[in-house]
Protein backbone atom coordinates (compact mmCIF):
# COMPACT_ATOMS: atom_id res chain seq x y z
CA UNK A 1 0.00 0.00 0.00
CA UNK A 2 2.77 2.41 0.94
CA UNK A 3 4.52 1.58 -2.32
CA UNK A 4 1.42 2.57 -4.29
CA UNK A 5 1.22 5.87 -2.45
CA UNK A 6 4.82 6.68 -3.38
CA UNK A 7 3.96 5.95 -7.02
CA UNK A 8 0.65 7.87 -7.22
CA UNK A 9 1.72 11.01 -5.35
CA UNK A 10 4.43 12.01 -7.87
CA UNK A 11 2.08 11.22 -10.74
CA UNK A 12 -0.65 13.35 -9.18
CA UNK A 13 1.74 16.25 -8.65
CA UNK A 14 3.03 15.94 -12.21
CA UNK A 15 -0.54 16.09 -13.55
CA UNK A 16 -1.25 19.28 -11.58
CA UNK A 17 1.95 20.93 -12.82
CA UNK A 18 1.26 19.89 -16.41
CA UNK A 19 -2.26 21.30 -16.23
CA UNK A 20 -0.96 24.58 -14.78
CA UNK A 21 1.55 24.88 -17.62
CA UNK A 22 -1.02 24.28 -20.38
CA UNK A 23 -1.24 27.28 -22.67
CA UNK A 24 -4.32 28.30 -24.61
CA UNK A 25 -4.12 29.83 -28.05
CA UNK A 26 -5.60 33.35 -28.14
CA UNK A 27 -5.30 33.65 -24.37
CA UNK A 28 -1.58 33.05 -23.75
CA UNK A 29 1.62 33.90 -25.61
CA UNK A 30 2.14 31.02 -28.05
CA UNK A 31 4.58 32.47 -30.60
CA UNK A 32 7.80 34.39 -30.08
CA UNK A 33 8.16 35.78 -33.59
CA UNK A 34 5.69 38.05 -35.36
CA UNK A 35 5.66 38.96 -39.04
CA UNK A 36 4.76 42.57 -39.85
CA UNK A 37 3.65 43.63 -43.34
CA UNK A 38 3.76 47.43 -43.40
CA UNK A 39 1.94 50.07 -45.42
CA UNK A 40 -0.82 47.94 -46.92
CA UNK A 41 -4.06 49.65 -47.98
CA UNK A 42 -7.61 48.80 -47.00
CA UNK A 43 -9.07 51.29 -49.49
CA UNK A 44 -7.37 50.90 -52.89
CA UNK A 45 -9.90 53.31 -54.42
CA UNK A 46 -8.93 56.20 -52.11
CA UNK A 47 -8.15 59.56 -53.67
CA UNK A 48 -4.46 60.41 -53.93
CA UNK A 49 -4.54 62.93 -51.08
CA UNK A 50 -6.19 60.39 -48.77
CA UNK A 51 -4.11 57.30 -49.55
CA UNK A 52 -1.96 57.61 -46.41
CA UNK A 53 -5.11 57.72 -44.26
CA UNK A 54 -6.06 54.22 -45.43
CA UNK A 55 -2.81 52.39 -44.78
CA UNK A 56 -2.44 49.55 -42.30
CA UNK A 57 0.28 47.33 -40.85
CA UNK A 58 -0.57 43.64 -40.57
CA UNK A 59 0.77 41.59 -37.65
CA UNK A 60 0.59 37.79 -37.70
CA UNK A 61 2.34 34.97 -35.82
CA UNK A 62 5.34 33.77 -37.80
CA UNK A 63 4.96 30.21 -39.06
CA UNK A 64 1.29 29.95 -38.18
CA UNK A 65 -0.75 28.06 -40.77
CA UNK A 66 -4.19 28.41 -39.19
CA UNK A 67 -6.86 29.51 -41.68
CA UNK A 68 -9.72 30.94 -39.61
CA UNK A 69 -8.09 33.22 -37.07
CA UNK A 70 -9.82 36.10 -35.31
CA UNK A 71 -8.75 39.56 -36.48
CA UNK A 72 -8.30 42.60 -34.25
CA UNK A 73 -8.42 46.00 -35.96
CA UNK A 74 -6.48 48.46 -33.78
CA UNK A 75 -7.06 52.21 -33.91
CA UNK A 76 -4.62 54.71 -32.43
CA UNK A 77 -5.36 57.67 -30.17
CA UNK A 78 -4.47 61.31 -30.71
CA UNK A 79 -7.69 63.29 -30.33
CA UNK A 80 -8.60 62.84 -34.02
CA UNK A 81 -5.80 65.28 -34.85
CA UNK A 82 -2.56 63.36 -34.31
CA UNK A 83 -1.24 59.82 -34.26
CA UNK A 84 -0.78 56.96 -36.68
CA UNK A 85 -0.73 53.18 -36.98
CA UNK A 86 2.90 53.23 -35.80
CA UNK A 87 2.04 54.53 -32.31
CA UNK A 88 3.97 52.71 -29.60
CA UNK A 89 0.91 51.45 -27.73
CA UNK A 90 -1.08 49.96 -30.61
CA UNK A 91 2.12 48.45 -32.02
CA UNK A 92 2.75 46.78 -28.66
CA UNK A 93 -0.79 45.37 -28.45
CA UNK A 94 -0.72 44.19 -32.05
CA UNK A 95 2.55 42.35 -31.47
CA UNK A 96 1.46 40.67 -28.24
CA UNK A 97 -1.96 39.67 -29.56
CA UNK A 98 -0.30 38.24 -32.68
CA UNK A 99 1.95 36.28 -30.33
CA UNK A 100 -1.25 34.80 -28.88
CA UNK A 101 -2.33 33.68 -32.37
CA UNK A 102 -4.47 36.59 -33.53
CA UNK A 103 -4.05 38.50 -36.76
CA UNK A 104 -3.90 42.25 -36.04
CA UNK A 105 -4.26 45.24 -38.33
CA UNK A 106 -3.08 48.65 -37.14
CA UNK A 107 -4.95 51.14 -39.29
CA UNK A 108 -4.67 54.80 -40.11
CA UNK A 109 -7.87 56.80 -40.53
CA UNK A 110 -8.68 60.32 -41.67
CA UNK A 111 -7.68 62.99 -39.14
CA UNK A 112 -9.38 66.33 -38.64
CA UNK A 113 -8.03 69.32 -40.52
CA UNK A 114 -9.48 71.63 -37.87
CA UNK A 115 -8.89 71.86 -34.11
CA UNK A 116 -10.72 69.00 -32.37
CA UNK A 117 -8.54 69.13 -29.24
CA UNK A 118 -10.09 72.43 -28.09
CA UNK A 119 -13.47 72.27 -29.82
CA UNK A 120 -15.58 69.26 -28.87
CA UNK A 121 -17.95 69.70 -31.81
CA UNK A 122 -14.98 69.33 -34.17
CA UNK A 123 -13.81 66.26 -32.24
CA UNK A 124 -17.20 64.62 -32.76
CA UNK A 125 -17.17 65.47 -36.46
CA UNK A 126 -13.70 63.98 -36.75
CA UNK A 127 -14.95 60.81 -35.10
CA UNK A 128 -17.84 60.54 -37.58
CA UNK A 129 -15.47 60.31 -40.56
CA UNK A 130 -13.08 58.02 -38.69
CA UNK A 131 -15.98 55.64 -37.99
CA UNK A 132 -16.80 55.53 -41.70
CA UNK A 133 -13.15 54.64 -42.41
CA UNK A 134 -13.26 51.79 -39.92
CA UNK A 135 -16.37 50.45 -41.61
CA UNK A 136 -14.44 50.44 -44.89
CA UNK A 137 -11.68 48.50 -43.15
CA UNK A 138 -14.09 45.89 -41.77
CA UNK A 139 -15.66 45.41 -45.20
CA UNK A 140 -12.20 45.07 -46.75
CA UNK A 141 -11.08 42.35 -44.35
CA UNK A 142 -14.34 40.45 -44.67
CA UNK A 143 -13.92 40.41 -48.46
CA UNK A 144 -10.31 39.28 -48.11
CA UNK A 145 -10.75 36.80 -45.26
CA UNK A 146 -9.22 33.90 -47.18
CA UNK A 147 -6.21 35.97 -48.22
CA UNK A 148 -5.37 36.84 -44.61
CA UNK A 149 -6.44 33.55 -43.05
CA UNK A 150 -9.06 35.16 -40.82
CA UNK A 151 -12.58 34.33 -39.70
CA UNK A 152 -14.89 37.08 -41.06
CA UNK A 153 -17.29 36.45 -38.16
CA UNK A 154 -14.62 37.08 -35.53
CA UNK A 155 -13.46 40.62 -36.20
CA UNK A 156 -12.79 42.70 -33.10
CA UNK A 157 -12.56 46.51 -33.03
CA UNK A 158 -10.00 47.86 -30.58
CA UNK A 159 -8.48 51.20 -29.74
CA UNK A 160 -7.23 53.58 -27.10
CA UNK A 161 -8.60 57.05 -26.41
CA UNK A 162 -9.88 58.32 -29.80
CA UNK A 163 -9.47 54.77 -31.08
CA UNK A 164 -11.73 53.46 -28.33
CA UNK A 165 -14.31 56.14 -29.17
CA UNK A 166 -14.24 55.03 -32.81
CA UNK A 167 -14.64 51.36 -31.91
CA UNK A 168 -17.66 51.99 -29.67
CA UNK A 169 -19.44 54.30 -32.10
CA UNK A 170 -18.80 51.96 -35.05
CA UNK A 171 -20.25 48.97 -33.21
CA UNK A 172 -23.20 50.67 -31.55
CA UNK A 173 -24.26 53.87 -33.37
CA UNK A 174 -26.10 54.00 -36.66
CA UNK A 175 -24.89 56.40 -39.32
CA UNK A 176 -27.98 58.58 -38.84
CA UNK A 177 -27.58 58.71 -35.05
CA UNK A 178 -23.92 59.62 -35.29
CA UNK A 179 -24.52 62.22 -38.01
CA UNK A 180 -27.27 63.82 -35.93
CA UNK A 181 -25.13 63.87 -32.78
CA UNK A 182 -22.17 65.40 -34.60
CA UNK A 183 -24.42 67.84 -36.53
CA UNK A 184 -23.25 66.58 -39.89
CA UNK A 185 -25.92 67.14 -42.54
CA UNK A 186 -26.02 66.06 -46.14
CA UNK A 187 -23.40 63.30 -45.86
CA UNK A 188 -24.18 60.68 -48.49
CA UNK A 189 -23.43 57.76 -46.17
CA UNK A 190 -25.79 58.98 -43.46
CA UNK A 191 -28.48 59.56 -46.09
CA UNK A 192 -28.07 56.39 -48.16
CA UNK A 193 -27.22 53.99 -45.34
CA UNK A 194 -28.73 55.64 -42.24
CA UNK A 195 -29.27 52.50 -40.18
CA UNK A 196 -25.93 50.87 -40.86
CA UNK A 197 -23.71 49.71 -38.01
CA UNK A 198 -20.65 47.57 -38.40
CA UNK A 199 -21.20 43.96 -37.27
CA UNK A 200 -18.24 42.79 -35.21
CA UNK A 201 -17.55 40.14 -32.58
CA UNK A 202 -16.39 42.42 -29.74
CA UNK A 203 -14.96 45.81 -28.78
CA UNK A 204 -11.78 46.49 -26.81
CA UNK A 205 -12.20 49.96 -25.34
CA UNK A 206 -9.06 51.40 -23.76
CA UNK A 207 -10.03 54.66 -21.99
CA UNK A 208 -12.52 55.73 -24.68
CA UNK A 209 -16.20 56.62 -24.42
CA UNK A 210 -19.58 56.67 -26.17
CA UNK A 211 -21.59 59.78 -26.99
CA UNK A 212 -24.99 58.36 -26.04
CA UNK A 213 -25.53 55.47 -23.62
CA UNK A 214 -28.87 54.65 -25.25
CA UNK A 215 -26.98 53.53 -28.35
CA UNK A 216 -26.00 50.44 -26.36
CA UNK A 217 -29.57 49.26 -26.93
CA UNK A 218 -28.77 48.84 -30.63
CA UNK A 219 -26.66 45.69 -30.29
CA UNK A 220 -25.23 43.06 -27.94
CA UNK A 221 -21.56 43.35 -28.92
CA UNK A 222 -19.33 42.29 -25.97
CA UNK A 223 -17.22 45.14 -24.55
CA UNK A 224 -14.04 44.98 -22.48
CA UNK A 225 -12.91 48.29 -21.00
CA UNK A 226 -9.74 49.38 -19.21
CA UNK A 227 -9.19 52.86 -17.80
CA UNK A 228 -7.40 54.92 -15.17
CA UNK A 229 -9.43 56.08 -12.19
CA UNK A 230 -7.96 59.61 -12.46
CA UNK A 231 -8.47 60.04 -16.21
CA UNK A 232 -9.04 63.74 -16.88
CA UNK A 233 -9.26 63.46 -20.67
CA UNK A 234 -12.05 60.89 -20.93
CA UNK A 235 -13.69 60.81 -17.53
CA UNK A 236 -14.72 57.33 -16.31
CA UNK A 237 -18.16 58.83 -15.61
CA UNK A 238 -20.12 61.54 -17.38
CA UNK A 239 -19.16 65.14 -16.55
CA UNK A 240 -20.20 67.86 -18.97
CA UNK A 241 -19.53 66.97 -22.63
CA UNK A 242 -21.78 64.35 -24.26
CA UNK A 243 -19.25 61.59 -23.67
CA UNK A 244 -19.81 58.69 -21.32
CA UNK A 245 -16.75 56.87 -20.01
CA UNK A 246 -15.98 53.28 -19.15
CA UNK A 247 -17.73 53.15 -15.79
CA UNK A 248 -20.95 54.50 -17.33
CA UNK A 249 -20.67 51.99 -20.18
CA UNK A 250 -20.09 49.13 -17.73
CA UNK A 251 -23.18 50.00 -15.68
CA UNK A 252 -25.42 50.45 -18.74
CA UNK A 253 -24.13 47.27 -20.40
CA UNK A 254 -24.82 45.33 -17.20
CA UNK A 255 -28.38 46.68 -17.13
CA UNK A 256 -28.90 45.67 -20.78
CA UNK A 257 -27.34 42.22 -20.40
CA UNK A 258 -24.42 42.96 -22.71
CA UNK A 259 -21.35 40.80 -21.93
CA UNK A 260 -18.75 43.19 -20.59
CA UNK A 261 -15.94 43.59 -18.11
CA UNK A 262 -14.21 46.63 -16.65
CA UNK A 263 -10.71 46.97 -15.24
CA UNK A 264 -9.85 50.17 -13.38
CA UNK A 265 -6.22 51.09 -12.75
CA UNK A 266 -6.48 52.99 -9.49
CA UNK A 267 -4.51 56.21 -9.25
CA UNK A 268 -3.63 56.42 -12.95
CA UNK A 269 -4.68 58.88 -15.62
CA UNK A 270 -5.20 58.82 -19.38
CA UNK A 271 -3.12 56.24 -21.24
CA UNK A 272 -2.59 54.63 -17.80
CA UNK A 273 0.12 57.17 -17.04
CA UNK A 274 0.61 58.64 -13.58
CA UNK A 275 0.36 62.10 -15.09
CA UNK A 276 -0.76 62.17 -18.70
CA UNK A 277 1.45 64.08 -21.12
CA UNK A 278 0.34 63.91 -24.78
CA UNK A 279 3.84 64.73 -26.06
CA UNK A 280 5.75 61.95 -24.29
CA UNK A 281 4.95 58.25 -24.23
CA UNK A 282 4.94 56.36 -20.97
CA UNK A 283 7.97 54.71 -19.42
CA UNK A 284 8.47 51.13 -18.32
CA UNK A 285 5.69 51.22 -15.72
CA UNK A 286 3.18 52.50 -18.25
CA UNK A 287 4.10 49.77 -20.74
CA UNK A 288 3.63 47.16 -18.03
CA UNK A 289 0.12 48.51 -17.44
CA UNK A 290 -0.56 48.44 -21.19
CA UNK A 291 0.47 44.78 -21.21
CA UNK A 292 -1.73 44.09 -18.20
CA UNK A 293 -4.68 45.71 -19.97
CA UNK A 294 -3.90 43.56 -23.00
CA UNK A 295 -3.92 40.34 -20.98
CA UNK A 296 -7.17 41.33 -19.26
CA UNK A 297 -8.71 41.87 -22.70
CA UNK A 298 -7.31 38.61 -24.07
CA UNK A 299 -8.91 36.72 -21.17
CA UNK A 300 -12.24 38.45 -21.89
CA UNK A 301 -12.11 37.66 -25.62
CA UNK A 302 -11.21 34.04 -24.90
CA UNK A 303 -14.41 33.66 -22.85
CA UNK A 304 -16.74 35.72 -25.03
CA UNK A 305 -15.48 35.32 -28.60
CA UNK A 306 -13.21 32.28 -28.84
CA UNK A 307 -14.87 29.61 -26.69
Amino acid sequence: MLKKIFIYVPLFCFAIIAQAQTKHRYKDIMYQDVTVEKDQTYNPAAFKDDKKAYLFDLYSPTGDDAKHRPLIIWMHGGGFKFGSKSAEDVALWSKTFAQRGYVCANINYRLSKKNPLFHFDELMKGSYYAVQDVKIAVEYFKRNAVRYGIDPDKIVLAGNSAGGIIALQAAYATNAELADMTKITGDSIAINRPHERVHVAAVINFWGGIYNLDWLKNAKVPIVTCLGSNDGMVSPTHKTAPLYGGEDIHAKADALGIPNELKVFEGYSHELEKRFNPFFSGGKGTKERWLEAGQFSADFLYKNVIE
